[in-house]
């Protein structure tokens, strides 16, 4: 097994289907456009929602409900955006991701009216789905071959620090202008950064599927499933457990601004744990690699799902003080750093990689669905539930749920050999 090679204009990396040509500066252009899109179309957000509302009167609810609404969008384009990248590759759909996605947020910021507003973040999302993780995992995971997960694990690392460095960045221009002028400046950030950088980085050949691996494991034709992979019991009880997590995950992570306003804290000491759970994701990601040399994959899904529920409930039960939260958050942002990768490998490891594209588009739909609406969801059960601490403990009793489903997700040998998808 090679290492990632970034000497070159291709390298090779033996693999069962011929050499791999590795695209010399591709990983560390990903690794700023993953900093980039996250920062300025997801983690700008809930730094921005309280001077939005406040500004034009609109509600937190309906707001974030068009937030939710570009993640949902993000969800349904993403299987056929699967299906392109499996067959021509990440350049052509990340260069026009990273165009839409710079006019999307232009549109949000100059929107006269709610309407407007909600239709603009709509084309946000058709932008998320051919810019953020599941495409740029799509390139790293066919390019570098069996060197895969070390790939995957550079560009996590670096796409961890998105909101360490935009929800700071974000909050210090609002000091300074308004949501709208923030939110111009932030599209012109994604626009000069991302366009270029994915059209001049992503030129290598996209090389063949791999042939898909025998009932032993090895390149070749494998036997024919009985029926497809994504209609297997393993399959669903997956999806449903990722689902659940990622629910759970992200709902945390736009409520945590205002769990922390709860407790205390001021708008900008909310923000820096915001962005501190970014810094702790990355630090999370070092551990992913020996944690996954040591444990199967049934292990390491239940165990990394469950250790969400914990941390999450932890950060509910500590009242404080500021400092404690802000550590807390760090903790929080290192398991989730985790399930990321989870989420990255979860198909390779159980099924191959030859229809990666279109087998991660598929389990990513309902992860990307509840990764939209937890957001809104949470925004609207807090008040029920009584406070953003009720909610945190709601939602880290989803996290065990789901750690419990994971058990069953994995097929049993030699059916994990076996990835063709009909």
């Amino acid at each position: 097994m090679t290492g990632l090679h970034t000497s070159g204009s291709t390298s090779g990396a033996a693999t069962g289907t011929g050499d791999r040509p590795q695209p010399r500066f591709a990983l560390p252009a990903l690794c700023v456009t993953q900093i980039t899109g996250w920062g300025v179309l997801y983690y700008a957000f809930p730094v921005l929602l309280p001077h939005l509302t406040a500004e034009t009167g609109w509600s937190g609810t309906a707001a974030t409900g068009a937030f939710s609404a570009a993640l949902l969008v993000s969800a349904l384009v993403g299987i056929p955006v699967g299906r392109v990248l499996d067959r021509r590759g990440p350049r052509a759909v990340m260069t026009a991701g990273s165009v839409l996605g710079a006019a999307s947020v232009l549109a949000v910021a100059a929107a006269p009216d709610f309407l407007v507003f909600a239709g603009a973040w709509l084309c946000a999302g058709a932008a998320m789905a051919g810019t953020l993780y599941p495409p740029a995992f799509a390139a790293v995971t066919r390019w570098w071959g069996p060197d895969r997960v070390r790939g995957l694990t550079i560009l996590t690392l670096a796409g961890g620090l998105a909101s360490t460095v935009f929800a700071p960045v974000t909050a210090a221009l609002v000091e300074h202008m308004s949501w709208r002028a923030a939110y111009a400046t932030l599209a012109v950030i994604l626009a000069a950064v991302t366009v270029p950088a994915h059209a001049l980085a992503l030129r290598a050949p996209w090389p063949p599927a791999p042939d898909a691996p025998n009932s032993a494991g090895q390149p070749g034709t494998a036997a024919k499933p009985r029926r497809p992979v994504a209609r297997t019991r393993p399959f669903v009880l997956l999806a449903v457990a990722l689902t659940l997590s990622a629910c759970s995950s992200f709902a945390v992570v736009i409520g945590i601004v205002p769990l922390l306003n709860e407790r205390g804290a001021t708008s900008t000491q909310a923000a820096w744990a915001l962005g501190l759970g970014g810094l702790g994701q990355t630090l999370g990601r070092i551990c992913y690699s020996p944690f996954a040399r040591r444990t199967g994959v049934t292990t390491r899904t239940g165990v990394l799902i469950a250790a969400g529920g914990v941390t999450t409930a932890t950060l509910a039960v500590v009242p404080g003080p500021v400092p404690l939260l802000i550590a807390l958050a760090v903790g929080v942002g290192m398991v989730r750093g985790n399930l990321t990768l989870l989420h990255a490998t979860a198909v390779t490891d159980r099924w191959g990689t030859r229809h990666y594209g279109k087998l991660s588009g598929i389990l990513a739909a309902p992860v990307t669905v509840a990764t939209g609406l937890a957001p809104f969801a949470g925004a609207a059960l807090a008040g029920p539930l009584g406070g953003y601490p009720a909610l945190f403990l709601t939602l880290a009793a989803v996290s065990v749920l789901s750690a419990v489903l994971a058990l069953g997700g994995t097929p049993r040998a030699p059916e994990a050999g076996q990835p063709c998808v009909r």
